[in-house]
């Protein structure tokens, strides 16, 4: 492995991100976040790209915040606030980051996903994950109540189940995050499931996709009138563009479609 905290491979207009500090269980320290959000503003302006794959290196996705570095903080005048408030506030902006993409960002997941690490998968607009992988929202363990977490979780996945992880710390399984929404997908071969799911939303028209990643997620912060509302317009402005246009006339006739670069 290289030093670099942050490792990008590109194959096929897929971009896999892989998070490189595996003694550190991937945490998301300083440097970690600084290293996801640089890359996710690249990757954003990158027209070459049609989808993300993020994962960890060693054995585990991503054990959430650095708590070490967290700790050093508290030798401040203020205790630590100014520096964990800002900490919260650049890990937000991050998580948001990866739904604002114009690419579809797939988690693979593997080992644990904690805290903020299983805040970080539910951030992603897919995820798949090896069997044995564990996931939790265990802050409440040592005191510290998975308060942005439970943000990102409890869009993914039923009230009752996300506060029951919250309250008690204690971790699911791959299966029953399948279960609970969490993830699509569970495979023993976890690098060959997300290629494969890659390479699948890779294929489809980029404008496309990114007109509709948008709009998935605006309209579901809105009431059921003013979301079709919405989303008829969306809708009239994907019909409008050229390659959406060839992609019809090629289904009717028949024959693959001829988009453009």
């Amino acid at each position: 492995m290289s030093d670099d905290l942050l490792l990008r491979e590109d194959r096929d207009g897929v971009a896999w991100l892989t998070m490189n500090n595996p003694a550190k269980l991937n945490a998301l320290s300083d440097e970690m976040l600084a290293a996801l959000q640089s890359s996710f503003d690249t990757l954003a302006k990158d027209d070459s790209i049609k989808a993300v794959v993020l994962r960890g290196a060693g054995k585990a996705f991503c054990a959430g915040h650095d708590l070490r570095q967290m700790t050093q903080a508290r030798q401040s005048e203020d205790g630590g606030a100014a520096a964990f408030g800002n900490l919260f506030e650049r890990c937000a902006a991050m998580m948001m980051t990866v739904q604002k993409l114009p690419q579809p960002v797939i988690a693979s997941v593997h080992g644990i996903a904690t805290a903020a690490g299983c805040q970080l998968v539910a951030s992603c607009d897919l995820a798949v994950a090896e069997t044995g992988t564990r996931f939790g929202v265990n802050g409440v363990n040592i005191g510290l109540f998975c308060s942005t977490p439970m943000v990102a979780l409890s869009r993914n996945i039923h009230t009752k189940q996300a506060f029951e992880m919250l309250v008690t710390g204690e971790f699911i399984d791959a299966g029953r995050a399948r279960e609970l929404g969490l993830i699509n997908r569970v495979s023993d071969d976890l690098e060959a499931a997300t290629s494969e799911l890659s390479k699948l939303v890779a294929s489809k028209l980029g404008s496309a996709v990114k007109i509709g990643k948008r709009a998935f997620y605006e309209q579901l912060e809105m009431g059921l009138s003013e979301a079709y509302r919405f989303t008829g317009e969306v809708m009239v402005e994907n019909m409008r563009d050229r390659d959406t246009e060839e992609g019809i006339a090629a289904f009717l006739e028949k024959r693959p479609p001829d988009w453009q670069p």
